[in-house]
């Protein structure tokens, strides 16, 4: 049987949350690119109207009744994708890559397109975006990004610039090698560990991109709590699996 040959296009997956007012921008923004063919937003329990604008600019909407986290919607939009594309088969290809996008970017999003160019050539398995400084301060310390910097360097032996980078270009090959992702916030810092662990290969790229950050006020505190918790919950399962591994040699 001929093996197959690499695809030539991506699908986006946007894991989207109460974001009417920037997801059109986003969506329009990576559906302009000429290695995307798909677009698909999951709405993780909005309450606001950000399934219907995502619809309204091209994408295809899958909407989960409550919020179920990050990580949740990331594996339903890969089953989206999957589910897209076996409507569209196409002989001899692998199945897309895909890119994670996140809802905030704006028009900003296009400047993704240098995350796929490694995937798509075969020079990396998975791409992460290194944002550049960005307009507005953010109101954190560093703690989490330190957290997850620290735990890959002790887990995989890689320091990666900006560990908690959402934007990320994967082949679908490692995406599947890393189920189950991580819970939470917890799912980049996993998600690098495993596949470095697997033996995939993993590249930063500079990306222009500008989101909204989280301010110093409570809901962004408790944003970077959360993220904390549940970064420290993905490493510490690491180390308890490394553990009973060494027990059980």
């Amino acid at each position: 049987m001929p093996a197959l040959r690499p695809s030539p296009t991506v699908a986006v997956v946007v894991p989207a949350k109460d974001e009417q007012e920037r997801i059109a921008a986003t969506v329009r923004a990576v559906a302009a690119l000429d290695v995307v063919d798909v677009v698909v937003v999951v709405d993780d329990g909005s309450s606001d109207l950000t399934s219907k604008v995502a619809r309204d600019a091209g994408a295809v909407v899958v909407a989960h009744p409550r919020n179920r986290g990050k990580a949740a919607a990331m594996r339903t939009g890969a089953q989206a994708v999957a589910q897209w594309e076996r409507a569209r088969p196409r002989e001899g290809v692998r199945p897309r890559p895909l890119l994670f996008v996140d809802a905030d970017l704006g028009a900003s999003a296009a400047a993704t397109a240098p995350l796929t160019v490694p995937v798509l050539s075969g020079e990396a398995d998975m791409t992460i975006a290194v944002l550049p400084r960005q307009a507005t301060a953010g109101g954190g310390h560093g703690f989490v990004v330190g957290l997850s910097r620290r735990g890959t360097l002790a887990a995989a032996g890689w320091s990666p610039q900006q560990p908690l980078s959402g934007m990320r270009c994967l082949t679908r090959a490692a995406f599947e090698a890393a189920l189950p992702l991580a819970p939470g916030w917890g799912v980049e810092t996993a998600l690098t560990i495993d596949l470095l662990r697997a033996g995939f290969v993993v590249r930063e790229v500079p990306c222009d991109l500008h989101h909204r950050v989280s301010g110093a006020d409570l809901r962004g505190q408790l944003h970077r709590a959360a993220q904390f918790r549940d970064v420290a919950r993905a490493l510490g399962r690491r180390r308890v699996q490394d553990a009973l591994r060494r027990l059980t040699r």
